[in-house]
């Protein structure tokens, strides 16, 4: 029985049902598997068991991540009539902290049938899927069999008085057109992580965000032939209940290439406790700094060696995307930064690591030879040492004279000289550490060619260029990215288009500072909320607006400034990052979530009572216009109850 009006949003939030939706759930490929994986303890302290993750199932990824389980009541009954409508839906729990429950959809969709969907899309919903993109295929499939599992949703009795489903970039929101067209009770909120075109225009032209406004999106789509995953994004944004964005930078692009303001913010958080290691975070920097070192010997001491105790390491790492990620900035301040150390002689060296992912045949046969044999040099001196140690305690304590030469036999004296000789290379150390498939063409490697950081033994600046991203089965790391990360010492992302961006966000969790850009979804958040972020080790470097020559003079000296720094200093900018890493928490910055989820059970409980001829929640008159209800004023009532980029912002447009 439908109440008279009575209840409040909270109430009704509280008897409310849950669906989050991505093919990035049970699925590692990107930002997004990061924040879904990362909220789970946040949505489950709200939801409990009313919340249920909705993703595609592949055998390989859910063999890893996917422990599968009996459903029973109101869920079960919902995977039975999945099925009737042929879609094989698998229930049970994503293995990551807080085991959530977690449904992989297998749509049973032939050829034919995906051709008529196609269609069907195209003439109801102006959506163009006919270029046989196999990436926009999968999300046609992908998004029936949502569609299928969310109408068997609202067809099955017994299950709560409101659902919701929350769904993520363009790849897992094929579904959302589909649902309003059948007048699917269920509450829709659509979030873009980064609009597909936007990404696109940024990586190709410059000035991208002075250009933003003027721009014809059907045009600009059309250009780079990507009008099937546009339309489809378009389609969502208008289509949802609710339509957010991880940033107001991204709102912009939603606003001019999407058509439809954001009902508001939603920005990208972490569970911090599961990167805390308490007060021993300054003794796990110096454990992983040392497997750096390993590396560092390994790849330079050949040619030729450096202290250590004065080498800082510095990082960019990110999807490979030269210019939006600002490596092409990096390498442009870092050439500055090589000439300013040698003008003022300060005695650093500074390793400047480039992580990311691009084709390559293999590991280079020198990095490896080379780290194998520091591998042996090792193992000879473990066992010297081994060997040593009694003979020489025992002469100690005789009184004898320290006499090493005469402890260390024949034998490993000269294995130790034939092992140092054979670690040594008359070359200069590799700028890339892999035989990339294109090395010629390669931008990041020819950039690095053109300014000349080939890691001369008398340049205070050295480049390592990684074309992989870091891992244990690495051999010539055997650590994980994570753990890298740790043992570095600043980490630099001056992108010039950047959604949000995690990695600065990541090192902070980590106790490691960080450089980004007001370009950043992350960076201006930091900017606007926090104006003593420069305090706490977050730098946020400005390039809206500016050349990049004068954005690379500024951040050679923010690096300059950086290797000014002495040991204590470092220590004490790494207790800052530690003491704020807090404010970027899923049980802060998740509230934001909540009020989305809040705005979108007013809404789509104003629709449905709209159309049963009942009056409005708290009201007793008859039936208004929901429209007015759901658009514009529920977005200012949002926006009274926020502050700031981490709140559901206001409104300027209604749903589609």
């Amino acid at each position: 029985m439908v109440d008279s009006g009575a209840t409040t949003s909270g109430d009704l939030v509280s008897r409310a049902y849950l669906f989050e939706v991505s093919t990035e759930v049970a699925n590692k490929v990107g930002g997004i598997y990061q924040v879904l994986r990362s909220k789970v303890s946040s949505m489950l302290s709200r939801w409990d068991e009313r919340y249920c993750l909705v993703g595609p199932w592949l055998p390989s990824s859910a063999a890893v991540e996917f422990e599968e389980r009996p459903a029973d009541g109101w869920m079960a009954r919902v995977i039975e009539r999945s099925r009737e409508l042929g879609v094989v839906a698998r229930h049970g729990r994503w293995m990551v902290t807080g085991r959530p429950r977690t449904v992989l959809l297998e749509p049973m969709i032939g050829p034919q049938e995906l051709a008529e969907a196609k269609y069907f899309l195209w003439e109801q919903h102006g959506i163009d899927t006919s270029a046989g993109d196999g990436t926009v295929d999968e999300a046609v499939r992908f998004g029936i069999g949502v569609h299928r599992f969310m109408r068997a949703a609202s067809e099955v009795e017994g299950g709560p008085e409101r659902t919701l489903a929350h769904f993520h970039e363009w790849l897992g929101s094929v579904a959302i057109p589909l649902m309003r067209r059948d007048g699917l009770p269920i509450g829709t909120i659509f979030t873009t992580h980064a609009t597909t075109l936007g990404r696109y225009i940024a990586s190709n032209e410059g000035d991208f965000y002075e250009r933003l406004p003027h721009m014809d999106h059907a045009f600009e789509a059309g250009q780079y032939n990507i009008r099937g995953p546009h339309a489809i994004e378009r389609a969502a944004a208008h289509g949802s209940h609710v339509f957010t964005t991880v940033s107001h930078i991204t709102g912009d692009e939603c606003r001019h290439l999407l058509g439809r303001e954001p009902d508001g913010y939603l920005p990208n958080g972490l569970n911090i406790d599961r990167f805390d290691v308490g007060a021993d975070f300054q003794s796990v920097h110096q454990h992983w700094k040392e497997r750096i070192h390993r590396f560092t010997m390994g790849h330079f001491f050949p040619s030729y060696s450096m202290d250590l105790d004065r080498t800082l390491y510095l990082f960019s790492s990110g999807r490979f995307e030269p210019r939006n990620k600002g490596f092409d900035l990096c390498l442009e301040a870092l050439a500055r930064l090589n000439a300013l150390l040698k003008d003022f002689d300060l005695g650093v060296h500074v390793v400047f690591f480039i992580v990311t992912n691009r084709p390559a045949r293999s590991l280079n046969p020198l990095a490896l030879q080379s780290r194998g044999v520091l591998n042996e040099l090792r193992d000879v001196c473990a066992n010297i040492s081994d060997a040593v140690e009694g003979s020489l305690f025992e002469r100690a304590a005789a009184g004898e004279a320290l006499e090493l030469n005469s402890l260390v036999e024949e034998y490993w004296r000269l294995r130790y000289r034939r092992t140092q000789l054979a670690l040594k290379a008359d070359r200069l150390p590799l700028v890339t550490t892999h035989v990339l498939d294109d090395d010629a063409r390669d931008p990041v490697l020819n950039h690095i060619r053109s300014l000349g950081l080939l890691n001369w033994r008398e340049d205070p600046v050295k480049v390592v260029y990684h074309p992989e991203f870091i891992a244990p089965t690495n051999p010539l790391w055997g650590i994980e990215y994570e753990q890298f990360v740790r043992g570095c010492h600043l980490g630099v992302f001056p992108s010039v288009y950047e959604p949000w961006g995690y990695t600065p966000l990541e090192c902070m969790a980590l106790g490691v500072p960080s450089i980004t850009s007001d370009l950043a979804g992350f960076g201006r958040y930091v900017g606007e909320q926090m104006p003593d972020h420069d305090k706490f080790g977050v730098n946020v470097l400005k390039r809206r607006g500016r050349s990049f020559d004068d954005a690379a003079a500024d951040l050679a000296r923010w690096l300059l400034a950086f290797c000014r720094l002495d040991r204590r200093g470092r220590i004490d900018l790494r207790n800052e990052v530690v003491r704020r890493a807090l404010d970027f928490d899923w049980s802060r910055l998740g509230a934001a979530y909540m009020r989305a989820h809040t705005l979108a059970t007013e809404r789509i409980d104003a629709e449905v009572r709209e159309r049963a001829g009942l009056p409005k929640r708290g009201t007793t008159s008859g039936p208004k216009d929901a429209g007015k209800r759901t658009g514009k004023k529920a977005g200012k009532k949002m926006g009274k109850r926020s502050g700031g980029d981490a709140d559901m912002g206001t409104s300027k447009g209604t749903r589609a």
